[in-house]
């Protein structure tokens, strides 16, 4: 124990030091923030450490928003936005325009045979699917392959990625200081004048990101099948990859309304950090990012999901490791407990001293990993809070469910120590700081606490917030939320593989098919 709280000390010193350089006060010295005509909002933060600048831009459009039978849609225009603009990315923009557009009608006149429910013409449709391969084939002659990128890679680029979730789409990479204007021209040009070049190949390399990732992935198709079941009304239940039939029925056309719906200058936020200095550059950025056009802020109404009354299950049955995974429903960040959420995941799976690592893996050693988390799959809207444990051989997933269990009640029964809570708080600040170390860090974190709150100070706010967690709400919270009828719980149970299933029952097979309960 004296040992513990040593550490502790001086790791509380060692914030203390580190802070100093940390704080709000000094943040706001460099940082500069400013709202375009067009709704666009930049942040901009002086670190002049080295020659290099990293961005963010999010887009505040997630798969929460793809439209009803197209799912995935806004994981594909995420691929779409580094197949380049009309003026990089072709040999002649004008005929491949025109011949995209011969891409479309063809496609939409091959769907609308292929989906008719009643007189499907099989013979019809071969012609047509033919027809649309072929414009395909003729707009593919102007296409100059990964020209995007190249040019980010041949100008010291480096890092080039992008995401999509259920909350939001971003893009980030890093680039030399010198490079700056470069950047806000690549960046907003993209923006400004995408091209739908290359859909369906790339939409193909999307259908195969699926298959490996969900389909041939049995922890990827728990979670599709939990989150699925968890969520009944809301668009949380939907996958961010797609639905299969999604992918292989949206179009280019769609990807370009979701665009026009989604990608106005209002919904866009930018953040850069590094060598930059706010005076010269946000003048550069203002002159690219400004051409954006202004658009109506979407309507972001979703379906509230109702309470749920009674646990709900999903079980698949694999030749695989077995996992137990439960959630429960909780409000979305911006709930006034929301820090309490926070410092629950914390105590129960922050390091090997966390509660749930301590009893499944250390003390009664019936798992190989356990951790408890907020924020699934997203936080935007009310989302779960989820546990899970990966059995070790010999132990079953009822029984890490039940050790999980015991803890949760934990929980609801008995105030955490002093030592436990403050532990917590040290641990938010040391999170801060490292959060802050790296440009790119910066740059994510600054971003997305100005687009979710206003104000890229509440990212300084939240170590305050859990400053003020007391024993007495994190029973308060644990009794409220983690009740049986408000779970949802999925496993993966092992199965015997299929040759030897077949000997056990004298050569007849057996259905070992997932599904919800």
């Amino acid at each position: 124990m004296k040992s513990r709280i040593l550490k502790l000390s001086i790791l509380i010193l060692l914030l203390t030091i580190l802070s100093a350089a940390q704080d709000v006060a000094s943040f706001e010295k460099r940082i500069t923030v400013k709202q375009l005509d067009n709704g666009l909002i930049i942040l901009i933060c002086e670190r002049p450490e080295a020659p290099v600048f990293s961005f963010f831009t999010m887009v505040d459009a997630g798969s929460a928003q793809d439209p009803l039978r197209e799912t995935g849609l806004a994981h594909m225009f995420e691929h779409m936005a580094f197949k380049g603009t009309d003026k990089i990315g072709t040999k002649n923009y004008p005929a491949e325009k025109v011949a995209l557009e011969k891409v479309e009608a063809a496609y939409a006149a091959y769907i609308a045979e292929r989906d008719k429910r009643v007189g499907r013409d099989e013979a019809r449709l071969q012609q047509l699917e033919k027809a649309w391969k072929d414009a395909i084939a003729e707009a593919d002659q102007y296409v100059i392959p990964n020209e995007f990128g190249k040019l980010i890679e041949q100008n010291g680029g480096e890092d080039m990625n992008a995401f999509t979730n259920y909350d939001e789409t971003a893009y980030h990479y890093s680039f030399p200081e010198n490079r700056l204007e470069l950047w806000a021209y690549l960046e907003s040009e993209r923006f400004l004048h995408p091209v739908m070049r290359e859909f369906y190949k790339e939409r193909n390399v999307v259908i195969e990101e699926r298959r490996l990732r969900t389909d041939s992935n049995p922890i990827g198709r728990l979670l599709e099948q939990f989150t699925a079941g968890a969520f009944e009304a809301h668009p949380y239940h939907r996958p961010t990859i797609g639905w299969m039939f999604d992918l292989n029925t949206f179009s280019a056309t769609d990807a370009q309304k979701f665009f026009d719906t989604y990608y106005g200058a209002s919904n866009i936020t930018v953040a850069v950090a590094g060598d930059v200095k706010a005076s010269n550059a946000m003048p550069i950025l203002e002159k690219y990012f400004s051409r954006l056009p202004a658009r109506p802020q979407p309507d972001e109404a979703t379906t509230t999901e109702p309470p749920q009354n009674s646990e709900r299950n999903v079980v698949l049955k694999e030749s695989t490791q077995p996992l137990y995974l439960e959630g429960y429903h909780r409000p979305d960040y911006e709930d006034k407990d929301d820090a309490v959420y926070d410092a629950i995941s914390d105590l129960m799976s922050e390091g090997r001293t966390s509660r749930l690592y301590r009893a499944l893996v250390r003390d009664k050693k019936i798992a190989s990993f356990s951790a408890g988390f907020t924020g699934l799959p997203g936080i935007k809207y009310p989302h779960l809070f989820a546990f899970y444990a990966f059995p070790l051989p010999g132990h079953t997933t009822q029984e890490v469910g039940e050790a999980i269990h015991v803890e949760i009640e934990r929980l609801k029964k008995e105030d955490i120590s002093d030592d436990e809570l403050k532990m917590i708080k040290t641990r938010s600040k040391a999170n801060l700081i490292r959060g802050l170390a790296e440009n790119q860090g910066l740059a994510i974190q600054l971003a997305t606490y100005q687009r979710r709150y206003g104000d890229w100070r509440e990212l300084f706010r939240t170590v305050d917030r859990i400053d003020k967690v007391t024993k007495s709400d994190i029973r308060r919270i644990a009794n409220q939320i983690f009740v049986d009828t408000n779970r949802t719980v999925g496993v993966i149970e092992t199965a015997k593989p299929a040759a030897a299933r077949d000997q056990s029952s004298g050569g007849q097979s057996t259905s070992d098919e997932g599904g919800a309960q």
